[in-house]
């Protein structure tokens, strides 16, 4: 009979708007494949206001940096803590039965190419990994992104690797798509596990949330209902959509610091429109960039669709529209909740670690070759 081993996957995405956590189960004697993987539990505690913008403030150059990254650095760690300690008690469980925490932290800062702001290409995630390891007594395994730069990669995406090991298919071409403040693609080709990709395709919810916020109460659109009551602007889109990131060949990963209200500022501030249409038009935004990609790639797939917008059944509904030759599914089919998909590569990815199976592909980051990644912390 086989071991089970149980890691808690932690991530907090670029929405800035909380902290999902993943209880997995895998066979102790896993290989490189992710079949023996089983979600247990799942946890969610949403951020207050202070702290999202607390985060959201450091995703661009400001006064104080240092500071104010240093104190959040800790004061995430210790809401990382009581998120794990919660999710125990959930599932009547302690901390000696966790085998680890496979921590991504908060990322504020990704300048994953040289630019005016980057002469070295970096990324930057928070969460203390040494101050979570103390508090919740509970060995973490954290800092997934940097040995890939280190490499010549972009440090991201890293969900690829967990993809292709739960979804690949010898009958389907897949695709994943995770819609989270940025979205990102993976393809898995069938019967051609080594030409997998992924890459970001652009803003996810982020523009949305951004532009909701400003204009309604609240940090999103439920359901995209708003949107859904304006028009989308042809005009409006065409210029967006010439931005050069989206002609840019992969590999290529994007962020906040990118695509942002400076951003969004050039595009609107040139065009009088009744706001709720340039939220449909954002909306449009999300669902071609991501569309036109898969549909250069593959001219019939499976679809899964995770992460928040999934949530936003104006946007879904676009992207119906546009992947006419596709098929939509849902990561229900595959016992995994879309919520949880995330935060379950990171448990993925410590076990990766513990095990010595490679974390990366070079392919999809651009990395010099396949390598584990992160690091280990001792409560």
């Amino acid at each position: 009979m086989n071991n089970k081993l149980r890691y808690i996957g932690l991530m907090s995405g670029t929405s800035a708007d909380g902290i999902d956590l993943a209880l997995v189960e895998f066979d102790d004697n896993l290989s490189e494949q992710a079949n023996g993987a089983n979600l247990t539990a799942s946890y969610y505690q949403a951020y207050d206001n202070d702290t999202q913008e607390k985060i959201m403030a450091l995703y661009n150059p400001g006064n104080n940096e240092l500071d104010r990254a240093g104190s959040l650095d800790i004061e995430l760690a210790k809401q990382f803590s009581k998120a794990i300690k919660e999710l125990l008690v959930q599932e009547n469980l302690t901390a000696a039965g966790i085998t680890a925490i496979g921590c991504h932290g908060q990322t504020i800062r990704h300048r994953p190419i040289k630019s005016q702001y980057a002469t070295n290409p970096f990324t930057l995630q928070i969460g203390c990994l040494q101050t979570l390891a103390v508090l919740t007594g509970i060995r973490v395994i954290g800092d997934f992104r940097t040995k890939d730069i280190a490499l010549g990669g972009q440090g991201a995406p890293l969900v690829p690797a967990f993809h292709q090991a739960i979804f690949a298919s010898n009958q389907n071409d897949v695709f994943v798509v995770n819609i989270g403040g940025i979205a990102n693609i993976t393809f898995l080709p069938k019967n051609a596990p080594d030409k997998t990709i992924g890459f970001d395709t652009g803003p996810g919810n982020a523009l949305m949330d951004y532009w909701y916020s400003q204009h309604q109460a609240g940090r999103y659109d439920p359901k995209g209902q708003w949107a859904s009551s304006g028009s989308i602007c042809s005009a409006l889109l065409s210029k967006m959509l010439s931005d050069p990131y989206f002609q840019h060949p992969a590999p290529k990963s994007t962020g906040r610091e990118y695509f942002n209200a400076l951003w969004l500022s050039q595009f609107t501030e040139q065009i009088t429109l009744n706001p709720a249409d340039i939220q449909a038009t954002l909306t449009a935004l999300t669902a071609e960039t991501i569309a036109q990609e898969i549909s250069q790639l593959s001219t019939k797939s499976d679809v899964y669709i995770c992460g928040g917008g999934i949530e936003n059944n104006y946007l879904v509904s676009l992207l119906n529209q546009k992947l006419s030759g596709h098929k939509i599914v849902n990561t229900h089919t595959k016992n995994i909740n879309s919520d949880s998909l995330e935060a379950m590569a990171f448990a993925w990815l410590a076990l990766a670690f513990d095990k010595n199976i490679y974390g990366n592909i070079p392919a999809v980051t651009g990395a010099s070759k396949h390598t584990v990644l992160g690091m280990s912390v001792n409560p």
